[in-house]
């Protein structure tokens, strides 16, 4: 599934490039599935800064498992990097939130100036994937994960902002 250019909004905050996407919903079809089966759903975040359509000067990679409370009706979210980071009793459009506010780029290695574009790219793990290496997951396991082309059967989601320059952008 691919939203469209104007789903994807690029924001500075306390330098950092973060992103909201009001009409991106990853929580539905075969992942709300499994969620209400009662499987915990990785899924891998990508986010990238780019100054052309093919080429990346800034990129943040992050896996995220949701997970649903079938008696509450609530979802959880844990980011597997820092388990302490994580979202609870939250509904489907708050865990979704709540991913994109825990993924950003520093904007530090970004010019002022330049035309810029953001591209977040969201796939399910498949459940013979797996979720963490012994000593957690890492960027090159992410960069391997996203460098692969998705299966047929994998759920995935890119969206792409307008072209933007960091001096223009809203908090």
């Amino acid at each position: 599934m691919t939203v469209s250019s104007q789903g994807l909004v690029a924001h500075h905050v306390s330098g950092e490039i973060r992103v909201t996407a009001p009409n991106l919903h990853f929580l539905t079809g075969k992942s709300l599935s499994r969620l209400h089966d009662g499987a915990a759903v990785p899924f891998d975040f990508q986010l990238m800064i780019t100054d052309s359509r093919n080429n990346v000067i800034a990129r943040a990679l992050e896996r995220f498992t949701v997970s649903y409370d079938v008696w509450e009706e609530k979802f959880s979210v844990v980011r597997v990097r820092d388990f302490r980071k994580s979202g609870m009793r939250l509904s489907a459009t708050s865990a979704e939130s709540w991913c994109l506010e825990n993924i950003f780029v520093p904007a530090t290695s970004l010019q002022a100036g330049q035309q810029l574009w953001a591209r977040l790219e969201i796939r399910t793990v498949e459940s013979r994937e797996p979720v963490a290496a012994s000593s957690g997951i890492n960027l090159a396991t992410l960069i391997e994960i996203f460098s692969r082309p998705s299966r047929p059967q994998q759920d995935r989601w890119s969206l792409e902002s307008a072209p933007f320059e960091l001096a223009s952008l809203n908090p």
